[in-house]
């Protein structure tokens, strides 16, 4: 393994952990990162991701991305990004895996139901959720609440998209509890999984628009990074018919964007001049991202993506669906919250804002189908339309 790189984080020199872990108990010789990633990955928030919305709500395919295939896709391109460029593998992967553990059924359109029904109780945000998630909620041990995460994991998670100046009620207790000094710049570890997340998603999309007949090879063809990826694969493969090369465009896009994060990220640290991991918190930028041609060519990309697919009209359709469901939840827990089980009926808070937020955890924790069912048991019978 070659030597890691003067700003890549050292788990020998890590922050610690918000709780002392000193019980004299040895499972495996892993260091501090391997042991936060290992724990996201056996923790029931991960497991969950599986039944959670990426693009299609509760899909019945068994071809179309959920957010734990999505994870994986992001932790494979976040673990290449790291090694090339002498990161810390383990914490980048950590990143990946748990990114999106705080989202809630039926991805953006169930966040902004909940976002809705807390509105006066100071909202919800995913991300902030994802720590209270793993700081609080799932709790497998028996002395402390979450799984017990290093800070540089806790750091990353909250910052991974830059600094906050001005955190939501979850994120601001996290920080209380753990300070995680949010108004700086994060590791580069940190940074990676970010763009590692938009690569994923910017390609894998396109696949799963294909594959579900809500775009066509022409539409994509109007973008012209991808439209010069088709070129390229084409050229290659001139013999092969168009429905076999799609995957391979999609792969080819990945390779192209990857190989352009990589060389400019290379570029930044240099000309920061960057020889240690206190020196890309003090940068006061990102030091991990495109080429503005390659930044220009992905703004283009998502820009048809969200006209074409996230707010082509069956999509939009089924996320009123899913808002209207997590609402109607909300409200039936409001109301009566001898519907939840017992365990989180016997701890909700007795005023708000806390009794809101418990009602808020209970559903954000919830899987696509598990919230269908609880629907229907505490609300009532839903028509939801064939492959929703």
């Amino acid at each position: 393994m070659s030597m890691p790189a003067p700003w890549a984080s050292d788990p020998g020199l890590s922050r610690g952990r918000l709780h002392d872990e000193q019980s004299g108990t040895a499972r495996g010789p892993r260091d501090a990162f391997q042991r936060d990633r290992d724990r996201i990955v056996h923790s029931i928030s991960f497991r969950r991701l599986r039944h959670k919305t990426q693009v299609f709500m509760a899909p019945d395919g068994d071809h179309f991305r959920v957010r734990l295939t999505h994870s994986l896709e992001v932790s494979q391109i976040g673990r290449t990004v790291a090694r090339a460029l002498g990161l810390n593998e383990d914490l980048t992967e950590a990143l990946c895996l748990a990114h999106d553990i705080g989202h809630p059924p039926f991805g953006h359109a169930g966040e902004d139901a909940l976002q809705a029904a807390l509105a006066g109780q100071g909202g919800f945000d995913h991300n902030g959720n994802t720590l209270r998630a793993l700081m609080e909620i799932d709790s497998p041990y028996p002395r402390w609440n979450g799984l017990n995460l290093t800070w540089e994991t806790l750091e990353g998670l909250a910052k991974h998209n830059g600094p906050i100046f001005q955190p939501g009620w979850a994120l601001a207790e996290a920080d209380a509890a753990f300070p995680l000094e949010l108004t700086r710049w994060p590791s580069l570890e940190a940074q990676v999984a970010a763009i590692a997340d938009d690569i994923a998603y910017d390609n894998h999309d396109i696949d799963d628009g294909l594959r579900a007949g809500l775009l066509t090879l022409d539409q994509i063809l109007e973008v012209p990074v991808i439209a010069s990826g088709w070129e390229a694969t084409r050229a290659r493969f001139p013999d092969v018919t168009p429905d076999r090369l799609t995957s391979e465009l999609v792969r080819a896009q990945i390779g192209l964007m990857v190989n352009d994060l990589i060389a400019e990220t290379r570029r930044r640290i240099e000309a920061a001049g960057i020889e240690s991991v206190e020196d890309v918190r003090a940068a006061g930028q990102c030091l991990s991202g495109f080429s503005p041609e390659m930044r220009e060519a992905e703004r283009v990309l998502k820009r048809f993506m969200y006209a074409n697919l996230y707010h082509h009209p069956r999509q939009l359709e089924a996320a009123r669906m899913a808002g209207d469901l997590v609402a109607g939840l909300f409200e039936a827990y409001r109301a009566d919250p001898r519907l939840m089980p017992a365990d989180w009926h016997g701890r909700l808070p007795a005023e708000d804002p806390a009794r809101s937020r418990h009602i808020a955890d209970f559903i954000a924790g919830m899987t696509d189908r598990y919230a269908v069912a609880r629907y229907r048991e505490a609300v009532g019978p839903i028509d939801l339309p064939e492959g929703f």
